[in-house]
């Protein structure tokens, strides 16, 4: 099983200090969090994506290539890639250059977003946001998978002929998870392609994330992909850390106040009781996320979101290390207590790679002509 911490990429006034980061903070901060995350032995860093303010995160490949040339081990993901927005050819191009980069140590989520304003800032609406999602990934599908498409769809200009460069490393596709909290059709989409489903369930209740990851699970065995809790999975959460909970309430709570994105709601007591968000010492967390598997099943990737509500980076190092050291250690052990077998492990590209028989050359020799980008006319003799 995977643990790793994903960002939102949000730029918040530190309620304690009145201090807002600026981008090139947060963005520099985004690579030590990540660094970070290495350093005390999880798995994954993701990045979001988003192309307004109060956000920085508009070109996440870019980033997480960075970050790939100063880490080793980390798989490097997103947290979500606009499938919605963003046109699939270009998805095709950036993230194979990523594979390549990262020597395979990335995947990626796809998902609509959580802002309504991108669609028209990107040529779209938002009422097609569900037809969106299935035919641009549709065509990602193949764009990865067959060498020379031929495509014609609603939304995009038809392709003849057209091969995306860089092809797959290994000839194996980047990995794929399918991020959702509310719509139940992409939890269909992620089961039809047996690709991973996850539910970032950071501010629904229990009994709603165990109904999504039900219905993938069902489609998934449908779709003939193995059975039910061969299915892959992931889930998000949001913790906050002390050695005992009050003082993890006390300093946490001004944080969670003013936060934008839950501030002035529900209270911290009642927001922590409907959602997974744990504030507390770190037995406190290890109990919480250690039960998730009794409503999900088993499953393969733990993310929790950290540096959420202007927390100081200080502090957000802080709460990696204690998760590194004292939380995610115990959870790998609880959690593979009574795991059956048949249950598979986090994808990774060296495993997927030895599925596929091993890996080969996928590069596309052709010759062409540097202006049209078509195959030049055979000469004749």
């Amino acid at each position: 099983m995977q643990f790793g911490v994903f960002t939102v990429s949000d730029l918040t006034q530190d309620p304690t200090t009145g201090r807002t980061p600026s981008e090139h903070e947060r963005i520099r901060a985004a690579v030590a969090i990540a660094k970070k995350v290495e350093e005390v032995g999880l798995d994954v860093f993701a990045l979001g994506e988003h192309h307004n303010p109060p956000f920085f995160s508009s070109s996440p490949t870019t980033t997480l290539a960075y970050v790939a040339a100063q880490t080793e081990r980390l798989t490097l993901s997103t947290a979500t890639t606009l499938i919605t927005t963003n046109d699939p050819v270009k998805i095709a191009e950036d993230y194979a250059m990523l594979q390549h980069l990262s020597e395979g140590r990335m995947d990626l989520m796809m998902g609509r977003g959580n802002t309504g304003p991108v669609y028209p800032w990107f040529g779209q609406d938002i009422r097609n946001g569900i037809p969106l999602a299935v035919e641009n990934y549709a065509l990602l599908h193949r764009l990865w998978r067959e060498d020379v498409v031929d495509w014609e769809g609603r939304f995009r200009t038809p392709l003849q002929s057209f091969t995306s460069t860089p092809r797959p490393l290994d000839g194996v596709p980047p990995f794929v998870w399918h991020g959702s909290i509310r719509s139940p059709e992409i939890a269909e989409q992620a089961a039809y392609y047996g690709d991973g489903f996850f539910h970032n369930n950071i501010f629904w209740p229990i009994h709603h994330t165990k109904q999504m990851v039900q219905l993938y699970r069902r489609r998934f065995e449908h779709y003939g992909h193995g059975s039910a809790d061969q299915a892959i999975v992931g889930l998000g959460g949001q913790v906050f850390m002390r050695k005992s909970s009050q003082d993890a309430v006390r300093e946490f709570r001004p944080y969670f106040d003013n936060a934008p994105v839950y501030g002035h709601g529900p209270s911290l007591e009642e927001f922590s009781e409907m959602t997974p968000l744990t504030v507390g010492s770190p037995q406190q967390v290890i109990d919480r996320y250690a039960a998730m598997r009794d409503h999900v099943g088993d499953y393969q990737r733990q993310l929790f979101l950290i540096d959420h509500a202007g927390l100081p980076l200080e502090t957000v190092l802080e709460q990696i290390e204690i998760l590194g050291t004292e939380v995610v250690p115990v959870l790998r052990k609880e959690l593979a207590v009574g795991r059956p077998a048949r249950v598979p492990d986090a994808p990774t590209h060296a495993a997927r790679v030895e599925a596929a028989g091993g890996g080969r050359d996928a590069t596309v020799y052709a010759d062409a002509d540097g202006v049209t980008g078509r195959a030049p006319a055979p000469v004749t003799r």
